[in-house]
């Protein structure tokens, strides 16, 4: 079966920087050991980041989070902690995204890079009940026949109660909610 591993913006800024949070510094052993088991039995891994520029404050987002975050080529841009490690790496792709979503250009060059007959998608990183429920969305509307499958246990809000309620949108879409409640 083809397996594609999707790490939704885990990056600096949305675990210690920023936008950080604690209940974020909590994921990165277990997305670490879940990027190597699939590169281990040779599936290919996704890593988007959140991208902003200078002029972020001036943008839709900006005027709605007034809070400066993975600028572009700042230390918050980069991916968290040994993460990093896989930068670079056989079978990873990396692709910046500007919105909560990946664009529909991006999405095409990511299904041109990693193929159109995977059969399950896997989610893992930060926020649940933005970014990871967007790319959800993106992949599940771009990949209609694979399964969606998202690890609870590796994906994180700012709010819990929100990250919940994500997960449960998740699950009404049809996505495979995996690990729930295991790291409340």
């Amino acid at each position: 079966m083809k397996k594609l591993l999707v790490v939704i913006d885990y990056q600096k800024d949305f675990v210690d920087g920023a936008l950080g949070f604690k209940k974020a510094e909590t994921l990165e052993e277990g997305i670490y050991n879940k990027v190597k088991s699939y590169l281990d039995r040779g599936d290919k891994v996704v890593f988007t980041y959140d991208t902003h520029f200078e002029n972020y404050l001036e943008t839709r987002e900006g005027r709605n989070l007034p809070i400066p975050h993975c600028i572009i080529n700042s230390e918050g841009h980069d991916l968290y902690g040994r993460l990093k490690e896989f930068k670079g790496v056989k079978n990873t792709f990396h692709y910046q995204k500007r919105s909560f979503g990946i664009d529909p250009s991006t999405m095409l060059k990511i299904t041109e890079e990693v193929g159109n007959d995977i059969e399950e998608i896997e989610l893992v990183g930060v926020v649940s009940n933005i970014c990871v429920i967007s790319n959800a969305v993106t992949f599940q509307s771009q990949y209609v026949e694979s399964t969606i499958v998202v690890d609870a246990s590796l994906c994180a809000s700012f709010d819990p109660c929100l990250h919940e309620e994500a997960l449960d949108v998740l699950e009404s879409l049809q996505a495979k909610v995996i690990n729930r409640g295991e790291r409340l």
